[in-house]
């Protein structure tokens, strides 16, 4: 069973009612408040052109603890050599654009549709998500964005448009002062530079460790339907 979202109230139901696949609610809207209520307690948006608005919280949840990264020694070689610039929230909008954009083995479309990118967009400009961006010769070849919930960064996508690009701001985000990536949905790419799988419990004791830090406490907007 899954929830329709009240539209006068941002919050959701408790994530551990989520459907086998991870399917919490629908319907709601993008607004900042609701994004980051979600974000808090697990929960993030995912659904295709189209579609009304899907909000997902898996029971098991694919991550990387940035000490366990995998970094072979080809990829090594290329870090030492500088072979690509990196910076850090430099050009999120064209971050965000390329992984829209970029074509995907096996995918037909995209999720992150133009009211995805806008909303995310907006949460940048308020200092909320951030994005990791790689440059060859002055040119943006690869990157991720995502939002940054207490010590969690909770990616949402990457891109490369040459070998390596996404690997290096992948590396280049796991040396930031974060304790866990937040990958959502496993992957081969994923899997084989150390990502793992881990329950929602344990995700979400990660999320809630500082949660004291937030300005409001929104881990507790949770609604009951009768």
């Amino acid at each position: 069973m899954f929830f329709q979202l009240l539209d006068d109230h941002p919050g959701f139901p408790d994530p551990a009612l989520a459907e086998e696949d991870g399917l919490l609610a629908i319907g709601g809207d993008l607004s900042t408040e609701r994004l980051l209520i979600a974000y808090s307690n697990g929960i993030f948006p995912w659904f295709s052109e189209g579609e009304p608005i899907l909000w997902y919280s898996p029971h098991e949840r694919c991550v990387i603890y940035p000490d366990k990264i995998k970094i072979s020694k080809s990829m090594q070689k290329i870090l030492k050599q500088e072979v690509f610039k990196i910076t850090f929230n430099q050009a999120f909008a064209e971050v965000i654009q390329s992984c829209a954009h970029t074509e995907r083995k096996g995918q037909d479309g995209t999720w992150i549709t133009n009211e995805m990118q806008e909303a995310y967009i907006n949460l940048h400009q308020q200092g909320y998500a951030h994005s990791v961006e790689v440059w060859l010769e002055d040119k943006l070849v690869g990157g991720l964005y995502g939002l940054k919930v207490n010590r969690v960064f909770c990616g949402e996508s990457m891109f490369s448009h040459v070998s390596n690009a996404s690997k290096a701001a992948l590396i280049f985000l796991s040396k930031m002062n974060i304790d866990l990536i937040d990958c959502q949905l496993p992957n081969d790419h994923l899997m084989s530079l150390g990502a793992e799988m881990i329950s929602r419990e344990l995700y979400m004791g990660l999320i809630y460790y500082h949660q004291l830090n937030l300005a409001h406490a929104w881990h507790f907007q949770f609604f009951y339907p009768e």
